[in-house]
C-alpha cells in the first residue's frame, strides 16, 4: 500500500470533512444511512453474477436511486416511472438533471 501523506490528505477534503460545522442539518452520525444500503450490501453476492461490468454499473445505479428514495422518502415506483417515461419521451440530456431526485416533484413524496 502506497504512503499517503494525513496531512494532505486531510487539508485536500478539508471542506467536506467541517462541512457539518457550517450545516447544522447534516448529522455526523452515518448509521441510518448505512442502515438503510444494508439490503444492497447483502445482495452484493448477486452482483456479482450480473452479467456484465456494464451491468453491474447500471445495477449499482438503480440500487442507489432506490435507497436515496427511502431516505428521502420518495415513492420509488412512481419516481423511477417518471424518469424513465421522461427517457422513453425522447427528453433532451441536456434537461436530464431535471430528472435528478433532489428535483422531483412534491407529488412524489410519501408521509412517515
Amino acid at each position: 500500500m502506497p504512503f499517503v501523506n494525513t496531512t494532505t490528505y486531510t487539508l485536500k477534503y478539508w471542506q467536506g470533512l467541517t462541512l457539518f460545522v457550517d450545516n447544522g442539518r447534516i448529522d455526523l452520525d452515518t448509521n441510518p444511512v448505512e442502515r438503510m444500503f444494508k439490503p444492497s450490501i447483502l445482495l452484493r453476492k448477486n452482483a456479482l453474477f450480473i452479467g456484465s461490468d456494464e451491468g453491474a454499473h447500471a445495477w449499482g445505479i438503480l440500487s442507489s436511486n432506490v435507497e436515496t428514495c427511502k431516505l428521502d422518502n420518495i415513492n420509488v415506483e412512481s419516481y423511477l416511472t417518471r424518469i424513465l417515461d421522461q427517457i422513453e419521451a425522447k427528453l433532451p440530456r441536456r434537461d436530464y438533471a431535471k430528472l435528478l431526485l433532489w428535483n422531483a416533484p412534491a407529488k412524489l413524496s410519501i408521509s412517515r
